[in-house]
């Protein structure tokens, strides 16, 4: 494997998480595929999880698992927060799941030219 350049991998991950749609989400491993990686879904998480959304305005809420788990919440400061904001965008949120996850999930692969 070669190695990749952090910075650029960070940069790459915001900038397909900020195009995900209001009221849509998408996992981490699709973020990796989207940006080349396809075995990083777990640096993909890491740097979510660092990404300090509401200082940003990288809606880091709208992105989970591959099963559309809401994984990531315990990176914003209260654990109910990320259920919250993706409730506000009209997600149903069940036992930290997204209801209808194959309706609500954003493939940034079919949905933009990169």
């Amino acid at each position: 494997m070669s190695k990749i350049d952090k910075e650029a991998f960070t940069q790459a991950v915001y900038d397909i998480v900020r195009t995900i749609p209001h009221g849509r989400a998408t996992s981490y491993g699709a973020i990796a595929k989207a940006v080349g990686y396809y075995n990083m879904s777990r640096l993909v998480g890491r740097v979510m999880s660092e990404c300090n959304s509401s200082i940003t305005n990288i809606p880091a809420h709208r992105v989970v698992n591959s099963q559309g788990i809401l994984s990531g919440k315990d990176a914003f400061g209260d654990s109910s927060e990320m259920q919250e904001l993706l409730e506000a965008e009209g997600v149903i949120v069940s036992n930290n799941k997204i209801k209808n996850w194959k309706t609500v999930f954003w493939n940034p692969l079919d949905e933009i030219n990169i």
